[in-house]
């Protein structure tokens, strides 16, 4: 059958958006849907965690058990949407349309695929899954009820970051926001009418996550399926080659990087803290879920520059692609110091909104704290990488993921926890971060100064 052709005309559109729009407020517009997409997702998280700390500390450890498995589901979902989606961008800045959603639908049919076989192979090995997660007895029955339906969740998890992802680089992240942050609200709703009006408990949580992000899929697929993106989505774009699927899935290499050495991190975490009890796995959960909510403001802006980056890097306006570098550095550094100078200052009233337990508190505030300190070095490392990826570099990409992501934060973790116990654990997290900073410097002046200094001719 032959593949669905793209809208020329739309496309044209898009593209004098892309490359002629000034930057800051190109990247802003970009941002603002992606950033509110995040932050609902984000206060749901919190509010999902405020909840089931009713339930007591062992129900609070599990939502940090199951966060680990989400992140597994979020790599596969971010490695086919930003592989894909980087590709699509660049192939609207070349004008190749009809390329750009060849590469859309097979990175959307791979990712629901993956995550289909993740959730039947999950089942068949739940209980070593829980204890590997980091797990402990008295956490993993709640563990276990939550866990379930998010497995059946896991293929609309994986191909909705997929989509998402796609929105974004085709410079219609408030399309993606409408996906997201219905799924979000619709979950906030359903935590407390399904934990207590039901009386479901935890399973109540994991059964109104699932719901919502069934809900979520349908109407971001049905956002392709209406034409409303320059790329066409349909099982006739999809492309059963070795070669075009490796093409997305390297490209979209260093995001699997980056979300599964998350995960291994989380899981190491866990492994860790089990030790120190019910209330060091509850604090750590908590520090984990404010931390990244702190951050998510910085990503989303982050998240802007990427299509924006990816696009002029394509149409060969290296010009735009170092100014929006610039931009985006500054507005994720100015929120972040913003944000953590508030934080922590209030880091024992913030942890208290979770969990009111002395030893949850005393825990959790020093964790934060130093997180807060640490976090001011995030916004250039994750832009750096951003701008190789977006770039198509996916090796300095990946390199930058992995040392962000893992691989400075996996060797600290078990020599401090060794070294300091539980205070080594609450400091290896900050550490890695400012670790992974000083590379960055050097990836970030070496690739600005290999563009060329004249944008390249436009073509027909």
């Amino acid at each position: 059958m032959a593949s669905v052709k793209s809208n020329p005309e739309a496309g044209a559109v898009q593209f004098r958006k892309m490359t002629e729009t000034p930057i800051p407020g190109l990247i802003i517009r970009l941002a603002i849907p992606t950033v509110l997409s995040m932050l609902v997702t984000n206060v749901y998280n919190l509010v999902d965690t405020a909840f089931v700390g009713r339930l007591g500390n062992s129900a609070s450890g599990a939502i940090g058990i199951v966060f680990g498995y989400m992140a597994i589901l979020q790599s596969v979902g971010f490695m086919f949407g930003q592989g894909g989606g980087s590709i699509v961008s660049r192939m609207l800045g070349a004008k190749d349309l009809d390329s750009a959603g060849r590469h859309a639908s097979t990175a959307v049919i791979c990712s629901f695929l993956s995550g289909a076989l993740l959730s039947v192979l999950s089942y068949f090995i739940l209980d070593p899954l829980i204890v590997f997660l980091g797990s402990t007895e008295t956490i993993a029955p709640y563990a276990k009820q939550y866990i379930h339906f998010i497995m059946f969740a896991a293929p609309f998890m994986t191909s909705s970051f997929t989509m998402n992802n796609v929105l974004r680089y085709e410079g219609k992240a408030a399309l993606g926001m409408i996906g997201l942050m219905a799924g979000g609200i619709l979950n906030m709703i359903g935590d407390p009418i399904f934990m207590f009006g039901f009386d479901m408990g935890i399973s109540g949580a994991g059964l109104s996550t699932c719901i919502s992000q069934i809900i979520s899929f349908m109407i971001l697929l049905s956002i392709f399926l209406r034409r409303k993106t320059s790329s066409v989505l349909s099982f006739s774009n999809f492309v059963f080659s070795l070669s075009f699927i490796g093409n997305i899935m390297a490209t979209g290499f260093p995001s699997l990087v980056r979300q599964g050495l998350g995960s291994a991190a989380t899981i190491i975490l866990n492994w860790h803290v089990r030790p120190y009890g019910d209330e060091a796995m509850a604090a750590m959960s908590i520090v984990s879920r404010i931390s990244f909510f702190m951050f998510s403001v910085a990503l989303g802006v982050g998240q802007g520059f990427q299509p924006v980056s990816a696009f002029n890097y394509g149409a060969g306006r290296y010009g735009r692609v170092k100014q929006a570098f610039r931009f985006t550095f500054l507005s994720g550094e100015a929120f972040i110091a913003i944000a953590c100078g508030v934080v922590f200052l209030l880091s024992g009233d913030v942890i208290r909104l979770f969990r009111d337990d002395p030893e949850v508190i005393l825990i959790g505030t020093r964790a934060l704290r130093l997180q807060c300190g640490a976090m001011l070095f995030l916004p250039f490392a994750m832009i750096t990488e951003m701008m190789y990826q977006s770039t198509g570099k996916k090796l300095g990409a990946a390199i930058l993921s992995a040392l962000r992501s893992g691989i400075c934060f996996i060797p600290l973790i078990f020599l401090m926890a060794r070294t300091r116990g539980l205070y080594g654990i609450e400091e290896a997290q900050p550490l890695s971060y400012i670790m992974a900073f000083f590379p960055a410097v050097y990836f970030a002046i070496r690739h600005l100064r290999s563009m060329p200094e004249k944008d390249r001719e436009a073509g027909p």
